[in-house]
């Protein structure tokens, strides 16, 4: 009997399980390592304590790209197009590295440019080309820089456009204040729903990225329903959290997608896009 038929042979008996542990054991000792190796490694190169950044893996931004096709039904080459933008805008990197040194939160701050899933933002805006944007939850600003950016360029191709960026926090958002991604960045201050309440025009693009309670989500999708445009695309950071965007998809006849990222040598399972269109 070869090693192959007495392999066979054991896993019909009692003895499978237990023939089967070390195999077992060294699969978990092997992921296990990896993520405590990544672990460490953060803990002694990083300054984030939330919200973090990192690199997606190779797979996992390809993914992302086919997502962005699905969604904005444009060719792949296209969304791969507006993924290569913003990943080669050297004068947005560069803006984010220098005010990250300097910021007065510069030591809960990661001078490392990582977008992660926020490429997918970006190339959703350029895909659309919306009139106005509206995110809740804006933290450092790195989100609101990468959706100014991909209006900026819209603009420059005859579609301008506006984000109107929420947040409780009033030093929220300081990457956002420089020329020219500001101009086109309009920064509220104060509770999500009011302030969401208070819009005076219509909503082409909504993104909930503030807190992420199921209770609060819900909240924010019921207030922005009545503020917009029709067509309009809503976006959710808490789609691997809850079903909150699937089930107001549902309530109101549009189609729901969910993308869920992979980061690259980092501790953290990530997050991902949820969108309603």
């Amino acid at each position: 009997m070869d090693v192959t038929q007495l392999r066979r042979a054991i896993a019909r008996t009692p003895l499978a399980p237990v023939a089967a542990f070390p195999k077992r054991l060294a699969r978990v000792a092997r992921h296990d390592a990896k993520v405590l190796r990544d672990s460490a490694r953060w803990l002694v190169t990083s300054r984030e304590h939330h919200n973090y950044t990192y690199e997606l893996t190779k797979l996992s931004r390809h993914h992302l790209t086919w997502f962005v096709s699905v969604v904005c039904d444009i060719p792949i080459q296209q969304a791969r197009g507006h993924v290569a933008e913003i990943e080669s805008d050297d004068v947005l990197r560069h803006h984010i590295e220098q005010t990250t040194a300097t910021a007065a939160r510069r030591g809960l701050a990661d001078r490392k440019v990582c977008y992660a899933r926020r490429v997918g933002w970006y190339a959703i805006v350029r895909a659309t080309r919306p009139s106005h944007i509206v995110e809740t939850g804006v933290d450092k600003g790195l989100g609101t820089c990468v959706l100014a950016s991909a209006l900026l360029r819209n603009a420059q191709e005859g579609h301008p456009g506006r984000v109107t960026s929420l947040d409780i926090n009033p030093e929220a958002g300081y990457l956002a204040r420089a020329t020219p991604w500001s101009d086109v960045v309009d920064l509220v201050i104060g509770d999500s729903i009011a302030s969401i309440a208070a819009l005076d025009r219509p909503v082409d693009l909504f993104l909930h990225d503030s807190d992420h309670s199921r209770a609060h989500e819900k909240r924010e999708f019921d207030a922005v329903e009545p503020k917009l445009a029709p067509d309009a695309i809503l976006l959710t950071d808490n789609v691997t959290s809850t079903n909150v965007l699937a089930e107001h998809a549902e309530r109101t006849g549009r189609r729901f997608l969910a993308y869920r990222e992979s980061p690259a040598n980092h501790w953290y399972p990530g997050d991902g896009i949820g969108v309603a269109w």
